[in-house]
């Protein structure tokens, strides 16, 4: 079986209730839902919540819930891979289902496209890695990066200071979109970005963080460029 978890617990401290907050018309979860649904390579798409009224949105949107997580894996310090560790042990002892590969798929997403989570799953199984999952190049040089202590600005690494940007390596970062992750691999290592992962580069019009209003704003005029 092939199994897609969305975990969307309810509380958010920077964007209160972001998980379903209205993007360009309709909860923010929906979109990593129907790109689950639109995917077509899931036997089971589920949502991870504590909270009803998530939990309805998930129903309304074609996912599964089948259970309430629990209050340990809820709380601040709880962390993504404690959650699906819960609904793997759900589905193996619960369910007695065989799990072949797990994809996690963030709920403020909406930028992700189906064909990649196809394109996703045929690394993992051909590549033989513990986990796939897309990044972005960094848009600056971080080897170029500032320290700022009480007002006074500091190269932190002063030895690129007369190095031309391009010639400077390039660096990379979680998209924070989705993973998918060789089951036998994530209960050894209890963690996404594992040993032998590969990363499948984005531009920076496929990716945007969103931990502000301002992110969430640039994330609905990427959709908007990408979609419409």
């Amino acid at each position: 079986m092939k199994l897609a978890i969305i975990p969307a617990r309810g509380g958010s401290k920077r964007i209160p209730r972001k998980n379903i907050r209205p993007f360009l018309g309709k909860p923010i979860l929906a979109y990593s839902i129907e790109s689950a649904i639109k995917s077509g390579i899931f036997d089971d798409i589920i949502v991870s919540t504590d909270d009803p009224e998530i939990a309805n949105m998930a129903l309304e949107f074609g996912a599964k819930v089948p259970f309430i997580r629990s209050l340990e894996n809820s709380s601040d310090t709880a962390t993504t891979a404690d959650a699906l560790l819960e609904v793997i042990n759900y589905y193996q002892k619960v369910l007695k289902t065989d799990l072949n590969a797990i994809c996690c798929i963030y709920p403020t997403a909406p930028l992700i496209k189906s064909d990649f989570l196809v394109t996703g799953y045929d690394l993992l199984i051909n590549g033989n890695y513990d986990s796939v999952f897309p990044i972005s190049a960094f848009s600056y040089p971080v080897w170029r990066g500032l320290n700022l202590n009480k007002g006074i600005v500091a190269m932190e690494w002063p030895e690129f200071y007369n190095s031309r940007s391009q010639d400077l390596k390039t660096l990379y970062k979680d998209a924070g979109q989705w993973y998918w992750i060789n089951l036998c691999s994530f209960l050894k290592q209890k963690k996404l970005f594992m040993l032998n992962s590969y990363g499948i580069v984005l531009s920076d019009l496929e990716v945007q963080d969103i931990d502000s209003m301002t992110d969430f704003l640039l994330a609905e005029l990427k959709y908007k460029m990408l979609f419409e």
